[in-house]
């Protein structure tokens, strides 16, 4: 299968876990496809982001199953990458992300930030 770089990453993960890694860690969490491999992920960061990555980490996670009518489905199967990025480098996808988390409440929603 030809990937190219715009194919093997898909986009950040926005979760509290992934924001505080990137705040506290200086780590990136990513979501990629799932037939991307580790050396696949870092070139297509270095020539999309121009930044140097250290170390990348693979998370695949399989597909729930859940019950519908009486039938068995299974979920979509999501692969993430874990970026150390190397000293000196940065990337601030998780900036924007910040600013945009809408607080729900019953009845109404506002945008945070």
């Amino acid at each position: 299968m030809d990937l190219t770089i715009y194919d093997i990453i898909q986009g950040p993960v926005v979760t509290d876990k992934a924001l505080k890694q990137n705040r506290n860690l200086k780590k990136l969490v990513l979501k990629v496809h799932p037939h991307a491999n580790k050396s696949q992920i870092k070139e297509a960061l270095r020539k999309l982001f121009n930044v140097k990555v250290d170390k990348v980490n693979i998370i695949c996670r399989s597909g729930k199953t859940r019950m519908v009518n009486r039938r068995a489905v299974v979920g979509p199967r999501i692969k993430k990458a874990i970026i150390t990025l190397a000293e000196g480098y940065s990337l601030d996808l998780f900036d924007q992300a910040e600013k945009s988390i809408v607080k729900a409440e019953p009845g109404k929603a506002e945008s945070v930030g």
